[in-house]
């Protein structure tokens, strides 16, 4: 079975700039995710598709393969991630005739996972049936009891129950995607455009397998890293 695993980063970044690469825990951002994905053993290429000769040289020293620059087209703020793999597998396939039967999706900006996570969601995909899996953690806000909206005016829950919710521990379980972990059947990837399939599942996580959208998320996952060993450091 060919399994490979796609690390899509932009060199922009409006929230934080030069996200992907800033160094966390001594090592540019992306470092820590193509490591992990060369440290399973069932993923046969780590491919980086970039729009970045800087990102594309730091994942190169880090023993990434980068095939191609990424076209303008699918590197703007608003590029959806299936076209960007649907480009990354009609390369390798055009180019190399090479057509893997697996697609992990990981993102640089999530990197608070580990080889036995990514092994569980190739699994969930490669032997139980699911057509892709992604990662969750336990939300910390819950539709059905203390999340909001405005509708016309008046302040409503974004979800309502027949009967009123009295605690969080009450309402229905939700969570939150984390960006961690994307695996696809390939046959799959290629056809759809959407991530919520028939035989979609989901990964949990920890809660505090966070992605990075901000500073505090920054300093947060880099504290996290530390204190849980989950992250090889440079300066360990």
């Amino acid at each position: 079975m060919r399994i490979i695993a796609s690390i899509c980063a932009r060199g922009g970044s409006k929230g934080i700039p030069g996200k992907n690469i800033r160094p966390l825990c001594g090592k540019p951002l992306i470092a820590h995710t193509i490591e992990t994905a060369r440290r399973c053993q069932t993923i046969e290429r780590v491919i980086v598709s970039t729009d970045s000769q800087e990102i594309a040289e730091i994942a190169r020293k880090t023993q990434a393969e980068i095939p191609f620059l990424r076209p303008e087209e699918l590197a703007r703020d608003d590029t959806p991630k299936i076209p960007v793999l649907q480009h990354l597998i009609s390369h390798l396939q055009d180019q190399e005739k090479y057509y893997p039967d697996i697609v992990v999706d990981l993102d640089p900006t999530s990197p608070l996972r580990t080889e036995e996570d990514i092994r569980a969601c190739i699994s969930m995909v490669a032997y139980e049936g699911a057509e892709n899996v992604f990662s969750v953690t336990p939300a910390r806000r819950n539709p059905y009891f203390n999340m909001v909206e405005l509708v016309d005016g008046r302040v409503r829950l974004v979800k309502q129950l027949p009967a009123a919710v009295p605690s969080r521990q009450s309402a229905p379980t939700v969570y939150d995607m984390n960006a961690s972990i994307y695996v696809w059947k390939t046959e799959v990837l290629m056809k759809t455009d959407t991530l919520y399939l028939e035989k979609t599942r989901i990964y949990v996580m920890p809660e505090w397998a966070i992605d990075i959208d901000s500073e505090t998320d920054f300093q947060m996952v880099e504290h996290i890293a530390k204190v849980r060993g989950i992250l090889i450091c440079a300066n360990a």
